[in-house]
């Protein structure tokens, strides 16, 4: 048998160990086909990805003598095979997704699930680097002292429920944002919302049923004004080019406390001037965005896993709001001079069908947004395909999605993690 000189499948056995199957050539999947990876779809294993084997899917790879799709067999009778997937840090867009045969019922955790490869001895995954900033460099983060810096925060803020949650959200899930809130630096996360008015599928904070666990807890409480308040202005005072964001994966939507939500964002903004205050939101309400703005609001980050109404309502399951009203509130915030930016879910043999790219060609061309962010959705992507009846036929593929982007949109920012708009 020919030995492929190209990628090939990487599996693990029960005890969580590599092994490489050198006589097949690794594939990859995108939405419900399963494509020969090549060596231009694939980069080093970035420093801070974690590696996963799923349990009751079985590992394939390609015959290259035929073409042929093969199950991984058992390196003995008494063993199993499992497929290998990588979780990739932010600034990795995901090309390629794990092919596996799926034999339990169990679904996988919300996780954003690559395609990984043995590539001249080496693991590789099938990805690319959407933003290379610095601030987001696992190396800054989880150090020794953080425990310290946390404990130091809650006497500062004795009380302050805000500042609980995010030393438990810094210590127990490694969040990056509650992270930067103890380091005093860059884009700090402040929870405010319990409640949220949509059930999207993949959300990371709260399942209703035991479909798709999720991976964190969302804050059971509403913070005060004032508790917003205290923690906001410290960070935009002393930190190191600092941003506050409302609406966390440990919360609902922020928007929904829109009254004291616009208060808040007023009483920052009598307090100082520097830093950027950001919110991350479904944009459910245009009249909410419209009175931030008035008082001080710097950007919106939207997120939307589809500029399709059918598609948006069968993922995010809206409750008493449309896609309309999203179009409408990206719309008030360009009006209103507030940047804007589409946190894209991105889910590759989905986003990259025709009619999902043409309907987000057409939103872009009405609602010229200033930035991109591309987001590995975090899901099992069987769930989501079953959910969102993908047919059969294959995208475009993600990199052409990407590189269409660029072309057709130069004053577009593609990247993967909002930006300071004042310092």
């Amino acid at each position: 048998m020919r030995v492929p000189e190209g990628p090939k499948p990487v599996f693990a056995d029960p005890l969580g160990r590599l092994h490489t199957a050198s006589e097949l050539q690794a594939v990859g999947r995108s939405g419900r086909e399963i494509w020969a990876l090549e060596e231009e779809d694939l980069i080093p294993l970035p420093p801070g990805s974690d590696l996963f084997y799923a349990v009751g899917r079985v590992p394939l790879g390609m015959s290259p003598e035929t073409g042929e799709l093969r199950e991984i067999c058992p390196l003995s009778e008494s063993d199993e095979t499992y497929p290998v997937a990588a979780i990739l840090p932010s600034g990795y867009t995901r090309l390629f997704l794990p092919a596996w045969q799926r034999e339990s019922d169990v679904d996988l955790p919300l996780f954003g699930y690559t395609a990984v490869a043995d590539l001249r001895g080496e693991l590789y995954v099938a990805a690319c680097l959407t933003d290379d900033s610095n601030k987001w460099n696992p190396l800054h983060y989880n150090s020794p002292e953080l425990p310290g810096l946390t404990e130091e925060f809650r006497k500062r803020f004795r009380g302050n429920r805000i500042v609980e949650q995010l030393s438990r959200c810094a210590i127990e899930y490694h969040c990056l944002t509650a992270q930067n809130l103890f380091y005093r630096r860059w884009e700090a996360g402040v929870p405010i919302s319990p409640a949220c008015n949509a059930n999207c599928v993949g959300c990371i904070s709260l399942q209703e049923s035991g479909c798709c666990p999720s991976p964190q807890s969302r804050i059971n409480f509403a913070p005060t004004i004032d508790e917003i308040v205290a923690v906001a202005v410290y960070h935009l005072e002393n930190g190191e080019d600092p941003m506050v964001s409302f609406g966390q994966g440990c919360e609902g939507e922020p928007l929904l406390r829109g009254d004291d939500l616009v208060q808040s964002v007023r009483r920052i903004r009598e307090r100082t001037s520097k830093g950027t205050i950001n919110i991350n939101t479904n944009g459910s309400d245009p009249d909410v965005i419209w009175r931030l703005a008035q008082n001080g609001l710097d950007s919106i980050r939207v997120s939307l896993l589809s500029a399709k109404a059918e598609s948006y309502s069968r993922y995010h399951r809206p409750a008493n709001y449309s896609l309309a009203d999203v179009r409408r509130t990206i719309g008030t915030a360009l009006e209103s001079g507030v940047f804007v930016s589409i946190n894209l879910l991105l889910m590759p043999g989905f986003t990259d069908q025709e009619p999902e790219v043409n309907a987000l060609f057409e939103l872009l061309d009405q609602l010229p947004v200033g930035m991109v962010q591309l987001r590995n959705l975090n899901i099992d992507p069987d769930v989501f395909f079953d959910i969102m009846g993908l047919p059969a036929a294959g995208g475009i593929g993600v990199k052409q999605l990407i590189d269409e982007l660029e072309s057709r949109y130069p004053d577009l920012r593609i990247g993967s993690y909002s930006i300071p708009i004042r310092s």
